[in-house]
């Protein structure tokens, strides 16, 4: 079955769309031509709704410092140094005086605080220069940045970082290129407001040391633009899962949720599979079988009572599943194991040609068998974190490469690849790449995956297709981090909290 008719294309529109950096200049160009509005203004707008998110934050006790390039990203910069000292702070301003030539909004901006505002030039950096400063505004360059900075920008960002001040960056930390890998001298900002949209750069570890906490301000960019940009990125929204879920008839039985088969414990695992067992049932799936060891059989029956049990014929861990005809959709791999048979039995459960949810030591077994790969159904998901998803594809120099990795591999299993962790990635075969955007470090703890496979086997087997069902499960397994650590903070989460939170995020979701 060809996945492309497992999906569909109509959530795209609530999706935000992450473009690359020509489609933002473009996008700012036809704002302007078509709005219409003088380009001046629109960048006045911008420093207007980076001025709005400032001043919720920040009191106007706080001495501010605003480092300006002589691009148009500087011009933002002047224009939030006028509104922030209209708004009695005090703020000083300097400017780097490189080899980028002024822009013409930037000269305007420049000529409208002349002699009100304490303006230095930056032609050398000395030690110490930004050290009488509570908060120093970073707005050297913005999205256009194509190469490493360097000479008097990479003298001025290396003093920038040694400050004790909070950092904040206008649009994005100077020296960070928005769509591909940066190096070199980068503002390690603590907070970055974007405009618009999120950039592809900020959803990446390897870049959270130089923006820190992005915060998105709507700037009013032209929503027509937006609508028909063609991108392949996106960050999930609420508004976009919302539109996803189901509603249910008064007169549905459970025959009409479907049926779940989770192959999942070996000895000393039955917790993984305790786990996954109770967060498919929390889905919301009509009738759920779970395949444990003999060993298991008691544990099962006893911590899931909702759950149907088979049981294995040997006594520590799976070894075959005679039929999987009955189900309509199977989850396998939490607390499974290694064992030989375990993978003979992993082939047959493959070999019958069903969607499903694979994760941890399934997809170890994968890893070591790359033959296998052919042999995954079309419509499956799979769900490893980092270093499983290296075992199954290989290393990679840096998280863009392993985005590319993470499309190919997609594409090639015509499969749906999570990769789990901060901004959860989800790649469809067509190279669609959604972001998640809840969850929250207290998630990483022990048993959270086995919670998120019984989620998306759940969904997957009520009929939602594999890549909403990827959708829903990685926003809602987030949001009842998210909404659990509200409540009571980010130390004490354990994976069992999750499930419990399932109720209050399923009500968020559908209200």
């Amino acid at each position: 079955m060809s996945l492309r008719k497992l999906t569909g294309d109509g959530y795209l529109r609530s999706m935000l769309k992450i473009l690359n950096a020509g489609q933002i200049r473009s996008c700012d160009a036809y704002t302007i031509e078509n709005e219409p509005i003088a380009s001046i203004d629109l960048m006045e707008r911008a420093c207007r709704a980076f001025v709005a998110w400032f001043t919720t934050r920040f009191d106007t006790a706080h001495k501010i410092g605003i480092i300006c390039g002589t691009g148009n990203n500087g011009g933002d910069g002047l224009g939030i140094a006028r509104l922030l000292t209209d708004r009695g702070y005090s703020v000083k301003v300097w400017v780097v005086r490189g080899d980028v030539k002024e822009t013409q909004d930037f000269a305007k901006n420049l000529e409208r605080i002349a002699g009100k505002i304490d303006i230095d030039e930056i032609t050398s950096v000395t030690d110490g220069l930004f050290y009488s400063h509570h908060i120093l505004v970073d707005a050297i360059f913005g999205s256009g940045l194509s190469r490493p900075v360097e000479g008097i920008y990479a003298r001025t960002i290396s003093s920038i970082n040694t400050t004790p001040a909070i950092r904040v960056s206008v649009d994005i930390p100077s020296g960070l290129m928005a769509d591909k890998h940066s190096t070199g001298f980068i503002v390690s900002a603590h907070h970055t407001v974007s405009f618009q949209l999120p950039k592809l750069a900020f959803l990446f570890p390897e870049n959270y040391k130089y923006a820190g906490e992005w915060h998105r301000v709507d700037i009013g960019l032209s929503k027509k633009y937006l609508h028909e940009a063609q991108v392949s990125h996106f960050y999930v929204t609420l508004r976009g899962i919302k539109k996803k879920i189901k509603t249910r008839s008064k007169f549905d039985n459970k025959g009409d949720h479907g049926k779940a088969l989770l192959i999942a414990g070996s000895y000393g695992k039955m917790g993984a599979c305790i786990l996954a067992a109770r967060a498919a049932l929390r889905s919301g799936l009509g009738l759920l079988t779970v395949h444990v060891p003999r060993s298991g059989y008691s544990i099962i029956q006893t911590a899931v009572p909702e759950a149907m049990a088979k049981v294995d014929a040997h006594e520590n861990f799976f070894t075959h599943e005679d039929s999987i005809e009955n189900y309509t959709a199977i989850g396998i791999g939490p607390g499974l194991g290694q064992e030989q048979t375990t993978a003979d039995g992993l082939i047959n459960v493959l070999d019958q040609c069903k969607p499903m949810v694979i994760d941890a030591d399934a997809l170890n077994i994968l890893s070591t068998r790359k033959e296998l790969y052919k042999s995954i159904p079309d419509g499956s998901v799979l769900t490893p974190h980092p270093k499983e998803f290296e075992r199954l594809v290989g290393p990679w120099s840096d998280d863009f490469q392993r985005l590319e990795k993470q499309k190919q591999l997609a594409a090639e299993m015509n499969a749906i690849i999570v990769v789990k962790g901060a901004h959860t990635s989800i790649a469809t075969p067509e190279g669609k790449v959604y972001f998640n955007s809840t969850g929250n470090a207290a998630m990483a703890t022990g048993g959270t995956g086995d919670v998120l496979t019984g989620l998306l086997t759940g969904l997957l087997a009520q009929g939602y297709s594999s890549e909403d069902s990827a959708l829903i499960g990685v926003y809602l397994h987030g949001l009842s981090g998210d909404l659990w650590v509200r409540e009571r903070g980010l130390n004490s989460l354990i994976a069992s909290d999750l499930i419990d939170q399932f109720p209050q995020a399923f009500r968020k979701i559908a209200g």
